[in-house]
């Protein structure tokens, strides 16, 4: 009893200290056998990461927030640096935003702020009306993660639908770039020839083509390219260009490839160990959490069993 009693005695000095930890102010404190024991666990509690500091006073736009690598991007953000921070999250789905916004504040508290808005990005209209109606307040954007995408099918030519076509286009490549060219100025404004991040999710499509997906390689090879070029043009500024590629990760993706057959979906990562969204998440937060000097220009990312679109071991 006598040993617990001076346990709490420590915690309580701590606690009461002006500066957070045992000091001068608290002199009985420091010769107690359980200071040492206790002070380091609770100091710790009082600090942020170099990460988390970084991102402080952030305004963050990710789209494609409803699900998937979007929505485990949003709250790994908001675990990161839940003290002060500004969340704007789009997607076509506006209830599952209203969910994983309400989600995030019972997980992190008040001082993540979040705002959902219905964004169709394949929509030239909605994106260009996009900046001038959000609230003042979430308007000096920091960092755009260009994760809205999809594929449909698996057809070969010439049996590709021309609507899968045409949706895939507009959705992972013109929506991409519109949503760039609206959020860009907003950088370039800023000293040293502009600040902000742009994070593009593409994916190993992008680098190595495969049967049945001709349509989707096509539009992440342009978001390499148009990536590649960006960080060419932007070189004089302070704005950081990212690509993150995944690999096999198990999302809605298949779902939505399979038209909303989820038995085919499955079938994709049967005998796998896939990805998760929250291991590209961590990515992402990583990229956009290291010091303004530094730039992850390009990450291509696979599970253990993978590498390459095609080369895949899967277990009996």
């Amino acid at each position: 009893m006598k040993c617990f009693r001076a346990c709490c005695k420590s915690i309580k000095l701590l606690r009461h200290s002006p500066f957070g930890t045992l000091s001068a102010f608290a002199p009985s404190a420091r010769t107690n056998p359980f200071y040492n024991a206790f002070q380091p666990a609770l100091t710790k509690r009082t600090m942020a990461t170099a990460m988390a500091k970084r991102l402080e006073g952030k305004t963050i736009v990710i789209t494609g927030a409803s699900s998937g690598i979007g929505k485990s991007t949003a709250k790994e953000f908001a675990r990161t640096s839940p003290k002060n921070l500004k969340l704007i999250l789009t997607a076509r789905r506006i209830d599952s935003l209203n969910q994983l916004a309400q989600e995030i504040k019972e997980e992190v508290g008040e001082g993540v702020k979040t705002l959902p808005v219905k964004l169709d990005v394949s929509n030239p209209e909605e994106i260009k009306n996009f900046v001038p109606s959000l609230p003042e307040e979430f308007r000096e954007i920091d960092i755009l993660v260009n994760n809205a995408g999809l594929v449909k099918g698996v057809a070969k030519a010439p049996e590709i639908e021309a609507e899968d076509l045409n949706v895939m286009f507009s959705t992972n490549v013109t929506g991409l770039i519109n949503m760039t060219q609206a959020i860009l100025p907003i950088f370039k404004k800023r000293e040293d020839g502009g600040r902000g991040d742009i994070i593009n999710i593409g994916s190993i499509a992008g680098r190595e083509a495969y049967p049945g997906g001709s349509i989707y390689c096509a539009t992440k090879a342009a978001v390499k390219s148009f990536t590649e070029a960006l960080r060419k043009e932007l070189i004089a500024s302070r704005i950081r260009i990212i690509e993150i590629d995944p690999g096999q990760v198990e999302t809605e993706f298949s779902v939505v490839r399979f038209y909303g057959d989820k038995q085919k979906a499955d079938a994709v990562y049967a005998g796998c160990e896939p990805l998760t969204p929250d291991d590209i998440a961590e990515v992402i937060v990583f990229a956009a959490g290291r010091r303004e000097n530094v730039v992850i220009a390009d990450t291509l990312i696979f599970p253990s069993h993978q590498a390459s679109p095609s080369a895949m071991h899967r277990k009996n």
